[in-house]
Protein backbone atom coordinates (compact mmCIF):
# COMPACT_ATOMS: atom_id res chain seq x y z
CA UNK A 1 0.00 0.00 0.00
CA UNK A 2 1.29 3.13 -1.25
CA UNK A 3 2.16 6.09 1.21
CA UNK A 4 1.95 9.69 0.18
CA UNK A 5 3.63 12.35 2.26
CA UNK A 6 2.89 16.32 1.44
CA UNK A 7 5.06 18.95 2.18
CA UNK A 8 6.00 22.51 0.67
CA UNK A 9 2.68 24.24 2.25
CA UNK A 10 2.70 27.18 3.96
CA UNK A 11 1.29 31.02 3.85
CA UNK A 12 2.39 33.41 0.77
CA UNK A 13 0.72 36.35 -0.31
CA UNK A 14 -1.81 36.83 -2.69
CA UNK A 15 -0.16 36.90 -6.30
CA UNK A 16 2.64 34.81 -5.65
CA UNK A 17 3.71 31.35 -5.69
CA UNK A 18 4.33 27.77 -4.21
CA UNK A 19 5.32 24.44 -4.94
CA UNK A 20 3.88 21.36 -3.17
CA UNK A 21 5.64 18.11 -3.33
CA UNK A 22 3.85 14.74 -2.91
CA UNK A 23 6.76 11.84 -1.66
CA UNK A 24 5.77 8.42 -2.38
CA UNK A 25 6.64 5.04 -0.32
CA UNK A 26 7.34 3.15 -3.68
CA UNK A 27 7.26 3.46 -7.54
CA UNK A 28 5.08 5.80 -9.19
CA UNK A 29 5.32 5.54 -12.67
CA UNK A 30 2.38 2.11 -12.31
CA UNK A 31 0.17 5.63 -10.70
CA UNK A 32 -1.51 7.98 -12.07
CA UNK A 33 -1.20 11.06 -9.43
CA UNK A 34 -3.17 13.55 -8.37
CA UNK A 35 -3.87 16.86 -6.54
CA UNK A 36 -7.00 17.88 -4.22
CA UNK A 37 -7.78 20.77 -2.19
CA UNK A 38 -10.62 20.72 0.43
CA UNK A 39 -11.16 24.79 1.71
CA UNK A 40 -13.18 25.37 4.90
CA UNK A 41 -16.30 24.79 5.03
CA UNK A 42 -16.20 23.56 1.33
CA UNK A 43 -16.02 19.87 -0.01
CA UNK A 44 -12.76 18.63 -1.47
CA UNK A 45 -12.29 19.48 -5.11
CA UNK A 46 -9.83 18.02 -8.19
CA UNK A 47 -7.15 20.46 -8.90
CA UNK A 48 -4.77 18.54 -11.06
CA UNK A 49 -3.89 15.05 -12.26
CA UNK A 50 -1.17 13.19 -14.44
CA UNK A 51 -1.64 9.69 -15.63
CA UNK A 52 1.00 7.28 -16.10
CA UNK A 53 1.70 8.93 -19.65
CA UNK A 54 2.28 12.35 -18.20
CA UNK A 55 -0.98 13.23 -19.69
CA UNK A 56 -2.59 16.36 -17.09
CA UNK A 57 -5.97 17.51 -16.79
CA UNK A 58 -6.80 20.28 -14.66
CA UNK A 59 -9.36 22.07 -12.52
CA UNK A 60 -10.97 24.94 -14.71
CA UNK A 61 -10.24 26.82 -11.74
CA UNK A 62 -6.67 26.69 -11.65
CA UNK A 63 -5.94 26.43 -15.33
CA UNK A 64 -3.22 28.56 -16.45
CA UNK A 65 -1.82 29.03 -13.15
CA UNK A 66 -0.77 25.97 -11.75
CA UNK A 67 0.99 23.06 -13.57
CA UNK A 68 1.34 19.19 -12.18
CA UNK A 69 4.78 16.98 -13.12
CA UNK A 70 5.76 13.78 -12.09
CA UNK A 71 9.64 12.47 -11.36
CA UNK A 72 8.96 8.82 -11.46
CA UNK A 73 12.86 8.14 -10.77
CA UNK A 74 12.51 10.06 -7.29
CA UNK A 75 9.23 8.71 -6.98
CA UNK A 76 7.07 12.10 -6.71
CA UNK A 77 4.49 14.51 -7.68
CA UNK A 78 4.72 18.17 -7.65
CA UNK A 79 2.46 20.95 -8.02
CA UNK A 80 3.49 24.70 -9.59
CA UNK A 81 0.71 27.22 -8.19
CA UNK A 82 1.31 30.30 -9.37
CA UNK A 83 -0.86 33.84 -9.69
CA UNK A 84 -2.33 32.85 -6.46
CA UNK A 85 -4.94 34.02 -4.81
CA UNK A 86 -7.12 33.94 -1.46
CA UNK A 87 -9.65 31.17 -2.78
CA UNK A 88 -6.78 28.86 -3.25
CA UNK A 89 -6.39 28.71 0.50
CA UNK A 90 -7.05 25.02 1.45
CA UNK A 91 -5.21 21.74 2.36
CA UNK A 92 -3.72 20.09 -0.39
CA UNK A 93 -3.95 16.22 -0.80
CA UNK A 94 -1.80 14.22 -3.00
CA UNK A 95 -3.49 11.13 -4.55
CA UNK A 96 -3.00 7.72 -6.32
CA UNK A 97 -4.37 5.16 -8.20
CA UNK A 98 -3.49 2.42 -10.00
CA UNK A 99 -2.86 1.57 -13.55
CA UNK A 100 -5.13 1.24 -15.59
CA UNK A 101 -6.34 4.64 -14.85
CA UNK A 102 -6.52 7.81 -16.60
CA UNK A 103 -7.15 11.69 -16.60
CA UNK A 104 -9.60 11.84 -14.31
CA UNK A 105 -10.44 13.97 -10.73
CA UNK A 106 -13.25 11.84 -9.82
CA UNK A 107 -12.44 11.91 -6.12
CA UNK A 108 -13.80 8.53 -5.40
CA UNK A 109 -11.58 6.65 -7.75
CA UNK A 110 -8.40 7.42 -5.73
CA UNK A 111 -7.37 4.68 -3.51
CA UNK A 112 -4.34 6.52 -1.59
CA UNK A 113 -4.37 9.92 0.08
CA UNK A 114 -1.56 11.54 1.58
CA UNK A 115 -2.57 13.87 5.26
CA UNK A 116 -2.23 16.85 3.31
CA UNK A 117 -0.51 20.23 3.31
CA UNK A 118 -1.67 23.71 4.24
CA UNK A 119 -1.19 26.50 1.59
CA UNK A 120 -2.90 29.91 3.23
CA UNK A 121 -3.30 33.30 0.98
CA UNK A 122 -3.01 36.85 2.40
CA UNK A 123 -3.82 39.59 0.48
Amino acid sequence: QVQLTESGGGSVQTGGSLRLACAASEDTSVFCLAWFRQAPGKEREGVAVVDTGNNTGFADSVKGRFSISRDNGGNALFLQMNSLRPEDTAVYYCAARRWPCGVTLRMDLYNFWGQGTQVTLSS
